[in-house]
């Protein structure tokens, strides 16, 4: 009942917060073609595939995601840690937009500022889902909850572009019956597949693939035509933090991911997996899970690296107030019940720069693939209550340059 009560107050107080920031700002999503783009994994590039369409197309568009707002070319470094901002922020950026005569903004909306209401007023016109997949259950505490707060992006858009291969096209579609349909996916009866779209790119990885495809059926609703979307496809690059290969020189690949659910793991390692030049070549992969959130997807992030690695570090990755051994521990569950995996294949090394130096200059071998995952494009990594300064990217090239200098 006191739960109850506090989670009450909690909403409350998150709609009231929304509704000063709207007042404030003067409701400046009513001048904006607002798209939306929500689900589990893909959020993040797929908002930058979006405005780069759009973007190619001469139309003035802005975007704001996990990694960063962009105003026409102009980027906005939010400081953001994996979440949609505040609502002042959120506000604030499109009353600039609006005076700066921006016509479109894609915005990355996360389960938490879709429950929180840090997006109320957004009046999207667009709503794209990516896909959905177990997260966040730490804050949801059920996957029906987790759900829920997915379909809210849906409720009153114009347009509700989905994923027909989700298991959970029918429920969406259902929350979006006031919305044009229309469904993208590799099952032949989407209105967007690879076939009848017919596209190159230079992302790997079935999964961006739905990616793309998403991207492509938000922009086609807007008209955009299917030659300049083909041509944005091909000069698109990678988002930081994403596929984001660190070459110093070294004969073997080293690729930072931000992939830190079990179905993100799962989709980076079969697509790196695939792209192993011999049979002797082996993956390795550096990852941890994040502290203080969801815990039911250590042991299941364990499984999959174990299945689809040949060796495996376990370190931290924002353990904030939990034991980051403890946290290693639950993984290293998951690791043994993969199969396939001894003790002798998997490492536990909490300090995260020297989990990355040994898999770099103890482990890695000429053709390997060495995969640092979790962290992507974040710039801090939380101990205790304190952000710290990091970046894998810095880490990786530090263990590169010493490395070569042996």
């Amino acid at each position: 009942m006191f739960e109850a009560i506090i989670d009450f107050i909690r909403k409350i107080k998150h709609f009231s917060e929304a509704i000063l920031a709207l007042l404030l700002y003067q409701y400046p999503a009513r001048k904006l073609k607002v798209i939306g783009v929500t689900g589990t994994d893909g959020k993040t590039t797929t908002v930058h595939l979006i405005y780069h369409f759009l973007n190619t197309a001469n139309k003035k568009v802005a975007f704001i995601s996990t990694v960063e707002a962009r105003i026409g070319k102009k980027k906005i470094d939010t400081g953001f840690h994996v979440t949609t901002p505040n609502p002042w922020m959120v506000q604030r950026i499109l009353k600039r937009l609006v005076k700066e005569g921006i016509e479109y903004v894609v915005i990355e909306a996360t389960s938490h500022g879709l429950t929180q209401d840090r997006l109320l007023g957004c009046n999207f016109s667009i709503g794209v889902l990516t896909n959905i997949t177990h997260e966040h259950l730490d804050y949801h505490q059920t996957f029906e909850n987790y759900l829920t707060a997915k379909a809210k992006l849906f409720r009153n858009v114009e347009v509700a572009i989905l994923n027909r291969d989700d298991k959970h096209f029918n429920y969406l579609k259902q929350t979006a019956k006031k919305a044009k349909i229309v469904s993208y996916g590799i099952d032949k009866s989407a209105d967007f597949t690879p076939r009848k779209f017919k596209f190159k790119t230079s992302l790997s990885g079935e999964y961006n693939q739905y990616n793309c495809l998403a991207a492509i059926a938000a922009t086609s609703s807007l008209g955009i035509k299917n030659e300049v979307i083909k041509k944005a496809l091909l000069s698109f690059k990678p988002v930081k933090g994403r596929l984001e290969e660190i070459n110093e020189g070294q004969k073997f690949r080293v690729i930072i991911d931000f992939a830190h659910t079990p179905n993100s793991l799962k989709q980076v390692l079969k697509t790196f997996r695939r792209q192993l030049p011999s049979r002797q070549s082996k993956l390795i992969i550096v990852f941890g899970s994040a502290g203080l959130r969801d815990v039911e997807k250590r042991p299941l992030m364990g499984k999959v690296a174990a299945r689809l690695t040949d060796l495996v570090v376990l370190t931290a990755e924002d353990p904030r107030t939990e034991d980051v051994d403890e946290i290693i521990d639950q993984i290293a569950e998951g690791c043994q019940k993969g199969g396939g995996i001894e003790e002798k294949t998997f490492f536990r090394i909490p300090d995260r720069q020297e989990a990355i130096n040994f898999a770099i200059q103890k482990l890695a071998k000429n053709n390997d693939i060495v995969a640092i995952c979790g962290k992507g494009h974040e710039k801090s990594m939380c101990f205790g209550k304190k952000e710290i300064p990091w970046g894998d990217q810095r880490a990786a090239k530090k263990a590169l340059i010493a490395k070569l200098k042996l």
